[in-house]
Order: structure tokens, then sequence, then C-alpha cells
């Protein structure tokens, strides 16, 4: 179940039901229109060092996510046409689950990309709700390896992973199913690049101390507050 982010704000991505469960959808294949990477080449500089047997770019992600309290076999990225990342929507999602935002900067369409510990079937799948909107009613529909789900006029697919489910949402009047679906099946583990475009891995250097001159050398450091008779 898909649980509220703790850090970062989160844009929130609202009743059309569809098939009921278990409905099967045979040789659903990803569309062609689904987008690909876009590689941004980084310096050796830039670079962080990796341990062997790392993927490119391991090092910093799993870096990065544990400063969000996130874990890093949980962070995914996904793809669609004319959608940005929101950077500010990006953090952890329950415990240390990942959740972010992907914005049509034409129509101010969402897509909620979530991430988090568990699984789905056919028999939880109506009683995992859509989105965050819990208590409403869930259909399930199998389209391929994914599941397609609405309900309080939202639709998602999720996609069941080794210990975990991906599951990509949306309003259902402001992003259509073809496009949610690519989405969903873009879905996939960082690279450098897109490593490089998650929050920073450290809190900033901290500024120099700014040296008082109203504080004795001796003593517990207090300020100096005499005053001279009659002042």
């Amino acid at each position: 179940m898909i649980r509220h982010a703790r850090v970062l704000p989160v844009l929130l991505l609202a009743p059309l039901l569809l098939t009921a469960c278990g409905s099967e959808k045979a040789g659903a294949g990803a569309p062609s229109g689904a987008a690909s990477a876009t590689d941004v080449d980084k310096t050796p500089a830039e670079a962080p060092a990796e341990a062997p047997g790392e993927a490119p770019g391991e090092g910093e992600l799993t870096v990065r996510a544990q400063a969000m309290g996130v874990a890093p076999e949980l962070v995914y990225v996904t793809e669609a046409p004319g959608f940005t990342l929101a950077e500010q929507s990006v953090g952890v999602l329950g415990d240390d689950g990942f959740s972010a935002t992907w914005v049509d900067g034409d129509t101010n369409a969402l897509l909620r990309l979530a991430v988090d510990r568990g699984s789905i079937t056919a028999g939880t799948c109506p009683g995992q709700p859509v989105g965050d909107m819990s208590g409403e009613h869930t259909t399930c529909e199998r389209d391929g390896d994914a599941w397609y789900r609405t309900g309080a006029g939202r639709h998602e697919y999720a996609l069941p992973e080794e210990g975990h489910v991906v599951r990509v949402s949306a309003e259902q009047d402001a992003v259509p199913r073809d496009v949610l679906r690519a989405a969903a099946l873009s879905a996939h583990r960082p690279d450098a690049a897109e490593t490089d475009r998650l929050p920073p891995s450290a809190e900033p250097a901290s500024p120099t101390p700014v040296e008082r001159g109203d504080l004795p050398p001796f003593g517990d450091g207090a300020p100096d507050n005499h005053v001279d008779e009659g002042g």
C-alpha cells in the first residue's frame, strides 16, 4: 500500500470503473512510443569512485539514497514524452521507499512514481487503494506482467518486482492510459546521469563562524556586559 512521503514535498497527483479483477490481456508488449533514456556524459572528476563489480553510478546512487532515507534498490526513474522530473518532489516513501513526480510542461498533468516493499497479486490487488485514496473501491485488470488499476478518479500501473512494487499513477482525466502504461514500462534503475539529478548526497558545508568581539578570552566565554558606575 502506498503511504505518504515523509520528506521533501511531493506534488500530489481524481471515477471510472473498468473491468473486474483477474481479466487477462494477452500479448501486451511495450508501446512503440516509449521514450529512451537521454545520456549525459560525466567528466572523470564528477564520477564517484565505484567499488569493484558496481555498475557505473551505483556508488553515488547509494550515497544519495541513504542521505534521503531511501533504500538504494528502491530508487527508480521513468520517462514520458513532454514530462520532466520535479526535483523537489523526490523523497522517501513510508519507511524506506521512494517517490517522485514528473510534470507535463504544457498541461501541468502529473505522473507519480512510487516504489515500496511488498507484493501485489490477483487476491490482494482489489484491497490496495490506487495512490493515497484509502477506502475507495479499486478495480484490477491484468495487462502483461503488470496490473492496470483504477479507483477514485485515478488510474495506475503496478509492476511487481523482487520484494517490491513499482507503481506509476495519475488522474484519469489528465493522463491517457497509453501514456501511463508507457511510463510504467519505462521505469528503470537510474544511470549515472539520472542519479546526478537526484537530491544532493550531502548537506552544504557550514559557513565559517563569525568571530564576536565581545566574548572574553577567559572564563565561560559569556559576553562582557559590564557597565561603568552610573551606567
